[in-house]
């Protein structure tokens, strides 16, 4: 890992600083995963850099600037806008449940003009951000206190529910991971996870009522994927047809037959480590997870480097989003888990979620690079 030279002391950081700070191991690790996407979107289209390969390498090379900025950015700038990029975040979500744009079931974009962008992806990025901001301020005594709970559970819970609306599922979970992992990193008490256990639990009747039809065939088929093998078994089982016949080494590159004889669905987007676990075998995917696993283990060492609670539980709680975009996708296409619209990270076509992501991994960056910057609970900061 790349660390700013002792000389630099307490003086602030200057451009050439920054540049020599960035972590261009995790650049390189992130290009390698998003380079496999490149790989699989070509193979999905039967050798073709058309429609999905080429718009998601400008996607990437936009994305990677994008980083880039936001690593050099001042982390004083992110820790008094992470409010305001929060409630913009909000903004942009309450505007799909009013005017979003519908497809495949659920309203979950909204139309920008030249783009098309999903608020409930940037919301995941924009949540970690407001509860690391919130919970720098509050000691860790306070953090166990109910009453110092309550706006960080607000913040949680309503982009949740307004995600639960659209509906989408998968998102609106996710959301509430990366909320109940932060409040852990936060020291929040343990018998407060139990209550909300408890609650959740005492719930599930009512909330299973509140479920759309296709979603409880879902869970229907999550149990017995057999029930119904033409209709809502059919997306699983075809994946676990493509992840078996893959075997050891794989069929070969663009010699994936489920995918490229058009039985398995989706293949380009939350499906897309059946086609490399089919074209690469065990070894394939398991090479895709070691890579995932290096990218997180890399934001764990940048977090724990940090002198400021805010880079720690922001490192930390990007690297648990991104670990959760992973673990949920992985686990769907294996049948270890209902199947809902997580993508896999870097790999599924998709630009909100893969611009989003880099842009989390620039913050990343950017708390490596700012490592030695104090803020103090009111926001003040200073080096060394």
């Amino acid at each position: 890992m790349v660390s700013l030279s002792a000389d630099i002391g307490r003086r602030e950081l200057t451009l050439a600083d920054k540049l020599r700070g960035i972590q261009w191991g995790l650049v390189l690790l992130l290009a390698m995963i998003a380079g496999i996407g490149f790989a699989m979107l070509y193979s999905a289209a039967n050798g073709n850099l058309q429609p999905w390969a080429s718009r998601q390498m400008t996607r990437f090379a936009i994305a990677l600037v994008a980083m880039i900025a936001a690593a050099l950015i001042d982390i004083r700038y992110w820790f008094r806008s992470a409010y305001w990029i929060y409630a913009i975040s909000l903004a942009l979500v309450v505007a799909v449940d009013l005017r979003g744009i519908a497809g495949m079931g659920a309203q979950r974009w909204i139309g920008l003009g030249f783009v098309q962008l999903q608020p409930s992806e940037i919301m995941k990025i924009a949540l970690v951000l407001a509860l690391a901001r919130y919970f720098h301020g509050v000691s860790t005594d306070n953090a166990g206190r109910l009453r110092y709970l309550a706006a960080p559970a607000l913040m949680v819970a309503v982009p949740v529910a307004l995600v639960l609306k659209q509906p989408d599922l998968g998102t609106a979970m996710m959301l509430l991971a990366c909320g109940a992992v932060l409040f852990f990193l936060a020291s929040v008490r343990l018998w407060i996870f139990g209550a909300a256990a408890l609650i959740a639990a005492a719930a599930a009747p009512l909330a299973w009522s509140m479920l759309r039809d296709y979603q409880k065939a879902r869970l229907y088929t999550f149990i017995d994927p057999e029930r119904d093998p033409l209709g809502a078994g059919y997306h699983i089982l075809q994946s676990k047809i493509a992840l078996g016949s893959g075997g050891l080494f794989g069929k070969g590159f663009l010699h994936g037959t489920q995918s490229h004889l058009s039985f398995l669905p989706e293949k380009q987007t939350d499906f897309i480590f059946t086609m490399i676990a089919e074209e690469f075998g065990l070894v394939g995917g398991l090479a895709l997870l070691v890579l995932y696993i290096l990218v997180i283990l890399y934001a764990f060492a940048i977090a724990l480097r940090s002198r400021s609670q805010f880079g720690r539980l922001l490192a930390l709680g990007i690297a648990a989003a991104f670990f959760l975009y992973a673990f949920i996708n992985t686990a769907m296409v294996m049948g270890l888990i209902p199947v809902v619209g997580v993508p896999l990270p870097l790999i599924s076509y998709g630009g909100t979620a893969m611009v989003t992501l880099m842009l989390g991994f620039g913050l990343v960056m950017n708390i490596g690079i700012h490592r030695d910057v104090r803020i103090s609970r009111l926001g003040e900061s200073r080096l060394g």
